[in-house]
């Protein structure tokens, strides 16, 4: 059964006597286990259309069922669902991270003894077991957005919206991070990730949907999508980390690069340019391909549908 459904979704707003649509037509399917990176620039729709398959907004047409049923109309479609918000808005911080886990554990229909079970295991998972009777404000950044991830996951859900889960964390907590959403995902949770970091949606997202001005432009798997993209950029990968010299030459050249391993290039002419610079470092490999960036903005700009 897929893990969400929504159809045709449409929403209107009435604003300054006038009517401004939101959403015009948004339709997304996401299946058990699968990682679905929704993107889309400021005021695309991106937020209103997740509300509405969350049962936060009523949508005016169009259809949502998480795990086959219809949150708008069935309270309970909700057990389904978990969030991480970007900010760790969904966390107490005067309470501890046990406090935490019981307390949202118990508002997802568990009883308090499934919840304390379920917490002290989730504490371990995370390793913040040494850390479970600290108030939450007390804790680090990441030590924070792991507890945001076990309270999103305490009563077992089968879906799970992830907003901006990695903004303002270091690079450790970051890494952290993607090893716990992969995990998740592995274990037969479908995910909804929203981020406007987009290296994390290429490393993490199996498809991608991008949406503007209220309609899905592009939806495909991340790597076909890419290579549909890939013309004259190249993607490099070193052996090992590139010291800060080359960085610098590299920059310079107006070039992306991602965790001083990953070159991008969107231009051919660069590209010996580049391995003048690299020489005599060993290369791991050279791929044909543009990163999803720089995908994202053509196809923003173009503003045409291409799905197939």
């Amino acid at each position: 059964m897929k893990a969400l459904e929504a159809y045709n979704l449409k929403k209107t707003f009435r604003r300054n006597k006038q009517n401004v649509p939101a959403v015009k037509d948004v339709s997304l399917t996401i299946y058990p286990g699968e990682i679905l990176a929704f993107l889309g620039p400021n005021g695309a729709g991106k937020t209103t259309s997740i509300k509405m398959m969350a049962g936060l907004i009523q949508p005016d047409s169009g259809s949502v069922r998480i795990v086959g049923r219809d949150p708008h109309r069935n309270a309970s479609a909700l057990q389904n669902l978990g969030a991480v918000l970007e900010g760790n808005r969904n966390l107490y911080w005067r309470l501890t991270p046990e406090e935490n886990l019981e307390y949202f554990g118990v508002l997802k229909g568990l009883t308090r003894r499934e919840a304390r079970f379920a917490g002290r295991d989730l504490l371990e998972k995370f390793d913040l077991l040494a850390k479970r009777r600290t108030p939450v404000e007390q804790l680090s950044r990441g030590m924070q957005q792991k507890l945001a991830f076990a309270v999103a996951l305490v009563h077992r859900p089968k879906l799970l919206l992830l907003d901006e889960p990695t903004l303002g964390l270091d690079v450790e907590a970051t890494e952290d991070v993607k090893i716990l959403v992969r995990e998740i995902a592995a274990t037969g949770c479908a995910i909804l990730l929203t981020t406007h970091q987009l290296q994390i949606a290429e490393i993490l997202s199996d498809r991608i949907a991008i949406i503007q001005k209220g309609e899905i432009l592009a939806e495909a798997p991340t790597q076909k999508l890419i290579q549909q993209f890939s013309g004259t950029a190249y993607k490099i990968e070193m052996e090992a980390a590139l010291d800060e010299t080359r960085m610098l030459e590299l920059e310079t050249l107006g070039l992306e690069i991602e965790s001083r391993r990953f070159i991008y290039i969107d231009r051919s002419e660069l590209l010996y340019k580049v391995f003048t610079i690299l020489q005599p470092l060993p290369i791991q490999s050279v791929v044909k391909q543009a990163n999803l960036t720089e995908i994202f903005l053509q196809i923003v700009k173009q503003g045409n549908n291409i799905n197939d």
